[in-house]
């Protein structure tokens, strides 16, 4: 088994290769338990109960990162407050033509154009009997295939084959690299795919809506609205943006896709903020984009999220860098007067 110390030397090294290889390479040893799982339990100041379940700590893993449920057990022994699995679709894609998946190290920055490459429902499912005695949350994100799809009939199919299985189940309607799946954000695309779902699964887990961080402040509003009336749980804030900071530089700065990472961060927080105002209670809120510090973490939880998600922190900094922001958080909520992660939400919102 390998040792953290280990990880973090190695973690250098996959950067040499292509990013969808490193990535391939960093899942493979995961799931073959090559890396040695977190030594300690998390302080209880870090518990979150929301949507549910008992989380303990904040930090989740986001969509994407194992996109087939391959290595969730291993993920979780990193010392995640959750892991959320997919994107998986009804049926089994490739996704789009490699390569498709670029790094920005200046920015700690990605951009992907993946195209939800994953191995369909079905294979996913046949994984998740394995999860039964994970030892914290388990989230699920389900996409449409790029030909062929029907969203009222896919997203309904695909929650009541997972719920069996899950601790949520979230409604990706924002990827930017399947065409017109953000679209599906609109008032009548949503509340139709959100009654499908409520009238083929009565009975389920909560339900949430990923959407993304390029939305105006008037299709934020209809889309909490939108979630409220067709009770939906909460909303990840948010997926990748299409947008380009003018200062973003590197070879790969103009290719086409989401970016994601640390130029993500202000948008994703000030939308984050504007949505807990517009829920005002009535939806759980997840903030995604640029986390990188136990600070960063504290800001999306003070901005109104009960738990946060990353990824590109993540797969630059390799397992090391989830007991840091653990620990970078307990002293920022100390140094802010909180005696617990609940204390600090939404308040700086």
């Amino acid at each position: 088994m390998i040792s953290r110390a280990a990880v973090s030397v190695l973690t250098p090294a996959l950067r040499l290769l292509d990013a969808e290889t490193a990535h391939r390479l960093a899942l493979a040893a995961l799931r073959h338990g090559l890396v040695r799982a977190a030594p300690y339990r998390d302080d209880t100041a870090l518990q979150v109960r929301a949507l549910g379940a008992l989380f303990p700590n904040p930090i989740g893993l986001a969509a994407g990162f194992d996109k087939n449920a391959v290595a969730v057990l291993p993920l979780m022994r990193l010392g995640f407050g959750y892991i959320e699995a997919g994107t998986v679709t009804p049926r089994p894609q490739p996704g789009n033509p490699r390569p498709r998946l670029f790094r920005l190290p200046a920015a700690q920055a990605v951009i992907n154009r993946l195209g939800f490459n994953n191995e369909g429902v079905e294979a996913f499912r046949a994984r998740l009997p394995a999860l039964a005695a994970r030892q914290c949350p388990f989230g699920v994100n389900v996409g449409i295939n790029k030909d062929g799809a029907d969203p009222e009939r896919d997203y309904p199919a695909l929650v009541a084959a997972l719920t069996p299985f899950a601790d949520y189940i979230t409604i990706n309607v924002s990827s930017p690299n399947t065409p017109g799946l953000r679209d599906l954000q609109s008032e009548a695309r949503l509340s139709a795919i959100l009654s499908a779902v409520k009238a083929m699964v009565p009975v389920r887990p909560p339900i949430l809506v990923k959407i993304a961080p390029d939305l105006s402040d008037a299709g934020l509003e209809t889309v909490v609205e939108t979630a409220v009336i067709h009770s939906a749980a909460g909303l990840i804030i948010g997926n990748t943006t299409i947008a380009r900071p003018g200062d973003l530089s590197g070879a790969n700065a103009k290719q086409a896709g989401g970016l994601s990472g640390a130029p993500l961060f202000a948008r994703s927080t000030e939308m984050l903020a504007r949505a807990h105002r517009l829920a005002a209670g009535r939806l759980t809120l997840i903030g995604c984009g640029g986390i990188r510090t136990g600070g960063d973490v504290l800001t999306k939880i003070r901005s109104g999220a009960s738990l946060v998600q990353l990824y590109t922190a993540f797969a630059y900094s390799g397992p090391a860098l989830i007991p840091r922001l653990k620990q970078e958080l307990l002293q920022a909520l100390q140094a802010e007067g909180f005696a617990n992660v609940s204390e600090a939400w939404g308040t700086a919102a």
